[in-house]
């Protein structure tokens, strides 16, 4: 049994072992595939904090060496496209019911149609489905066709407008269906919030449940929220970088909104969510191992986050599965504007992954996550 697979063993009995870091909480599903919505409440909160707080693109990986000249590794996971279009992310509902973000070739166009086809992926059955990777779906309904989409410059707000079929999704998918185009439009760097039309009419609510849509959506609506309710307000959201596998066995990583103490400092607490691990059984995977410690967070200078871990398994710091440092990466970029990040472990400033890449020099998180084979 390799190093990989020995992690991904410990996932049920770490679940077991870690104290969870909000008592109570299952967020993430029972034993069945399908993953609850959030409670109403939950809903309403994130949405007013989305509302109150700076609108944030989130793009990662967009940083090399040539723009930083402190030595970053240029992006590893990103690759040309085979299609003729464009590449870009989109967010896809996988087999358990979480949103992740997929890397897709688009066909040919300019900047919007490339906007509107990235939501057409999100249609199912739609034009695009051909195009997605197995265990993969678009949350839109059927038959939704995008009129158009444009974006203000001097602000960074995308208006999107949807064809009445826009409506006829259940209402169990209205927060996903949020959180899938806000997050996939959100991924560009010039789109910072989205607004929501159908047939020429602005939506101030949902049509089902009734989401409040009176301010712009943005990434600080959170992703694949916890399904239990939790005092929001009372609280810090952090996004934590999980592991998955596909149906054909690639590995990808999924986004999970976590809430945390608003006292603790936000990189901290994001990586101890990760070492904690998956609260349930919904097909996201233990990255880190029983030992894994967090020893320390350094923001540093010149956009470079340094995070000190230990962990005896890896005591010389060569062959660390890829994907443990690949989350620690994804982790740091999205809680820290898209730093930079370079790994010590076990006081070593040389960490090579699997992936033959040296994780002790700085790098930046991936543009394109999750390149999966269609």
């Amino acid at each position: 049994m390799n190093r990989k697979q020995y992690i991904r063993g410990l996932s049920a009995a770490c679940l077991l072992a870690v104290p969870l870091t909000l008592s109570g909480c299952n967020w993430f599903g029972s034993e069945s595939a399908a993953v609850d919505p959030p409670p109403s409440e939950v809903e309403a909160q994130m949405l007013q904090i989305s509302g109150d707080s700076t609108l944030d693109s989130g793009v990662m990986g967009r940083v090399t060496e040539e723009d930083t000249g402190n030595g970053a590794s240029k992006d590893k996971k990103a690759s040309t496209a085979k299609a003729d279009g464009p590449r870009t992310t989109v967010y896809l509902e996988d087999e358990h019911g979480l949103l992740a973000p997929i890397s897709l070739a688009l066909p040919k166009g300019d900047k919007s149609a490339t906007l509107k086809n990235s939501l057409t992926a999100l249609v199912s059955q739609g034009p695009l489905a051909a195009s997605l990777p197995g265990g993969f779906q678009g949350v839109l309904p059927a038959g939704t066709a995008v009129k158009d989409v444009t974006v203000d410059a001097a602000t960074g707000l995308a208006v999107v407008e949807f064809n009445d079929s826009f409506g006829s999704y259940e209402a169990k998918d209205e927060r996903k269906l949020l959180e899938a185009v806000t997050w996939t439009l959100t991924g560009q760097d010039d789109i910072k919030g989205v607004q929501l039309w159908v047939d020429g009419k602005k939506l101030t609510e949902m049509p089902l449940k009734g989401t409040p849509l009176d301010r712009p959506l943005s990434r600080t609506m959170g992703i694949n929220l916890p399904k239990h309710s939790t005092n929001v307000m009372n609280s810090s959201a952090v996004t934590v970088y999980f592991s998955a596998e596909s149906p054909d066995g690639t590995q990808y990583y999924v986004p999970v909104t976590r809430f945390v103490d608003p006292a603790q400092e936000p990189l901290k607490a994001a990586l101890n969510e990760l070492i904690t691990g998956p609260e349930s059984d919904n097909g996201l995977q233990m990255v880190m191992t029983e030992g894994t410690k967090l020893d320390s967070v350094d923001a540093g200078q010149n956009g470079v986050v340094t995070v000190s871990l230990s962990d005896d398994m890896f005591a010389d710091a060569k062959d660390v599965p890829a994907e443990m440092l690949e989350s620690v990466v994804l982790t740091v970029a999205q809680n820290a504007e898209d730093s930079l990040v370079q790994i010590v472990m076990n006081g070593k400033t040389a960490v090579t992954g699997t992936d033959h890449v040296d994780y002790g020099k700085p790098v930046s998180a991936p543009e394109y996550v999750n390149d999966l084979p269609l």
